[in-house]
């Protein structure tokens, strides 16, 4: 899954990143609330973990905004305010739960869990493409309805592929689909995960075809 953490608190921001980065998702870390809500209208996000108090656009005005032009990804708020009307404010606005300020990573960890847990009941459940097929809900990819052992960077890799099926993606792009925009990551460090994505990909009428120097595209076998 790709997260979006708002949060200016650096060292608060960081703990947040390695932590989700560990459990395999990828993390865009924005520390102004204007840049914030402009960067998940244009690249869009999974999940928002988001703070109230922002320089730019308080966190509160950028989640009203964001539900107003039609971004769903659930929402938790993250506030030092423990008042109920702080709470209710939140949730009024379009938050899907509320965290209050300082709280464990254990306790983050469920309350996203939870929340995805809720988003995947809303998802379309399967994406066909060739005769693989990728379950978007439990993150799950088969060949003829057989089960294939993927590690998790390589299923989001395919899943950044088949959004883009038949269209060249960059190097960058699928660096920032896996790590999240800003990772410390180099272009190449793409390239074994391509690799073995592709050797596992055989039989299933879907190729990954490179473009040197560009990218990658998906495309069936002809």
């Amino acid at each position: 899954m790709r997260i979006s953490v708002v949060e200016d608190n650096e060292a608060l921001a960081n703990a947040i990143a390695f932590r989700l980065r560990d459990r395999g998702h990828a993390v865009d870390l924005l520390p102004d609330g204007s840049v914030a809500e402009a960067f998940i209208l244009r690249e869009g996000s999974d999940l928002i973990v988001l703070d109230a108090n922002l320089p730019g656009k308080n966190g509160f005005d950028v989640l009203s905004s964001l539900r107003s032009k039609g971004i769903t990804a659930p929402v938790i708020m993250v506030t030092a305010r423990a008042d109920m009307s702080d709470r209710i404010f939140g949730l009024d606005r379009g938050a899907d739960d509320y965290l209050t300020k300082p709280f464990e990573m254990d306790e983050l960890e469920a309350r996203i869990r939870a929340l995805l847990r809720r988003q995947r009941q809303i998802l379309v459940p399967r994406e066909e493409y060739g005769r693989l097929t990728f379950d978007k809900g439990s993150r799950q990819v088969y060949i003829d309805q057989q089960l294939l052992d993927v590690p998790r960077k390589e299923t989001a890799l395919l899943e950044c592929l088949l959004d883009s099926r038949g269209r060249l993606v960059s190097k960058g792009q699928l660096i920032d689909h896996i790590y999240g925009v800003g990772a410390d990551v180099e272009d190449n460090a793409i390239e074994p995960f391509v690799s073995r994505l592709r050797a596992r990909l055989k039989g299933s009428g879907v190729l990954i075809r490179t473009a040197r120097g560009l990218g990658y595209m998906l495309e069936l076998e002809t």
